[in-house]
């Protein structure tokens, strides 16, 4: 498989804190890769770097074979460098489709023509409803996004993310704060996209990341400790005296 992101010792510092030290990545075209670690190990700062929400103090990022280090959070997301949960704004009084709709018209290139209705732009109705189906939303594209479960919100915050077309997938814990049965969800959703999408996943659901990860790197006080497949991360004696304690690694 080809390499489809890549970092080069990136590293973020807040004053005298490094919160992502010499960060060297790569991920290959079509894997699902988790990243895990403690908490504070420096997992949504790396999201927010990779994403472009955040600048990196040094290293560089490829996508696609271009360095993408300088540019911001849309220029990524218009490339295909897309991230979902946590940034995505949801916005109530908006359906479904037409939270998504207005996803996809963002993700093109002068995308904000407001002379131009929402629901008359064929292209983002297309890829709305698209993204909407591989969430799993179909049933509920007309129903007003504050009308939504907490699950099928984050199932909305999905779709849209796929509405822009993406060739990357940022996931920054798309299980947290969900029931059993929603997380279940979640992962039988997240099976369905591999293969099809090149995912970056950071979660603390364990048994999640074990299930679904094709290879799992394991971040340490803002430093990658090891990568490997998840037979090997988990016969890490080392990664399981990280995990001793905070969250004991499931052989389910």
């Amino acid at each position: 498989m080809t390499t489809l992101l890549q970092t080069h010792a990136m590293t973020k510092r807040y004053g005298a804190l490094l919160v992502t030290d010499d960060v060297s990545l790569d991920i290959k075209s079509g894997e699902l890769h988790a990243i895990i670690g403690p908490n504070g190990a420096g997992k949504t700062t790396l999201i927010n770097q990779l994403s472009g929400e955040l600048r990196s103090d040094s290293g560089q990022i490829r996508f696609s074979g271009d360095d993408v280090t300088d540019l911001g959070i849309h220029a990524r997301a218009r490339r295909g460098l897309v991230r979902s949960y946590q940034i995505t704004s949801v916005f109530d009084e908006f359906t479904v489709r037409e939270n998504a709709a207005l996803a996809a018209r963002g993700a093109r290139t002068n995308a904000f023509g407001f002379w131009k209705p929402l629901l008359a732009d064929k292209d983002a109705l297309s890829a709305a409803d698209e993204g909407i189906e591989l969430a799993g939303l179909s049933s509920r594209a007309d129903v007003l996004a504050s009308e939504l479960g907490y699950g099928e919100r984050r199932q909305l915050e999905l779709a849209m993310a796929l509405a822009a077309k993406p060739k990357f997938l940022l996931l920054d814990e798309p299980m947290a704060g969900m029931s059993v049965q929603e997380s279940a969800a979640v992962v039988a959703l997240l099976r369905s996209l591999k293969g099809k999408y090149t995912i970056l996943l950071v979660e603390h659901d364990m048994n999640a990341v074990f299930a679904l990860a094709d290879r799992i790197s394991v971040l340490v006080y803002g430093r990658i400790l090891t990568t490997g497949t998840p037979e090997e991360i988990r016969g890490n004696e080392e990664v399981r005296a990280i995990y001793l304690g905070d969250e004991e690694i499931s052989e389910s």
